[in-house]
């Protein structure tokens, strides 16, 4: 299903952080949002998921207003990787990614077969299954990014947001993640800062500054010269993939 979030608008201390936000990822797409630091984005996913609530706007979920919907549904279909996750509990990888489970079963239910191949399929997409039974506080910053992805996964999820999932990752792994990422059967929005990997692996990219949409579309015509020294403060050259046309940013020192 789609994800969209209309007119939407939210303020902290005063101060206007989304600011008429108008999106929509489209049934089984990837949309990437791009834009520099302060601009929006990780608040943006969690108005889209409803952490937050939204000053005025609305978000929907299919043709749905995510208001209307209890916390519970909302986790059954929607699942959101944040950019930090700490923890001083004696938890395993294992441990992590079946928490995954949890808006899926009643409190008394028992664990099921169809819960054990959720957790081992999540494992295995991330390339975690030989780490399951290593303690979270021993795990690298990139390993413990691939667990929480795991964790979204073992959900199941039909709509996934994730913020900066390529943070603390080596390159072999951001683009394993994310070609994962657009492989899945998901709806997905995803706050990237590499505007090389959001043209690569988005099929559409929206881009904020000071809370606002400025461009959206896909990244062929989004991704160029203007709009980075625009938005970004920096001069770069864009060419475009032999491959697959899409666009490439080389970032000029002036």
């Amino acid at each position: 299903m789609s994800i969209a979030a209309r007119d939407v608008r939210w303020s902290a201390a005063g101060r206007m952080i989304v600011d008429g936000v108008t999106i929509t990822a489209a049934p089984g797409s990837t949309l990437g949002l791009i834009g520099p630091n302060g601009s929006g984005k990780s608040s943006l996913l969690r108005l889209i998921c409803g952490l937050r609530r939204v000053a005025s706007g609305i978000v929907t979920l299919g043709e749905t207003d995510i208001a209307r919907l209890s916390r519970a549904a909302v986790a059954r279909r929607l699942a959101f990787v944040e950019q930090l996750a700490t923890t001083e509990a004696q938890v395993t990888v294992l441990d992590i990614v079946r928490l995954g489970r949890t808006p899926h079963r009643g409190p008394l239910s028992p664990w099921t077969e169809a819960d054990d191949e959720a957790v081992e399929n999540a494992l295995r997409q991330v390339g975690l299954e030989c780490k399951r039974h290593q303690l979270w506080h021993t795990l690298s910053g990139g390993e413990r990014q691939r667990a929480q992805i795991a964790r979204a996964l073992a959900q199941t999820p039909s709509e996934l947001l994730l913020d900066e999932p390529t943070n603390h990752l080596d390159i072999q792994h951001q683009l394993e993640i994310l070609s994962l990422v657009r492989r899945l059967p998901a709806t997905s929005i995803v706050a990237l800062h590499d505007i090389n990997l959001a043209a690569m692996f988005c099929d559409a990219v929206a881009v904020l500054r000071e809370g606002r949409v400025v461009a959206a579309g896909p990244p062929n015509e989004i991704v160029t010269a203007p709009m980075i020294r625009d938005v970004f403060g920096v001069s770069a050259q864009v060419e475009r993939s032999r491959h697959n046309g899409r666009p490439h940013v080389h970032f000029l020192v002036e």
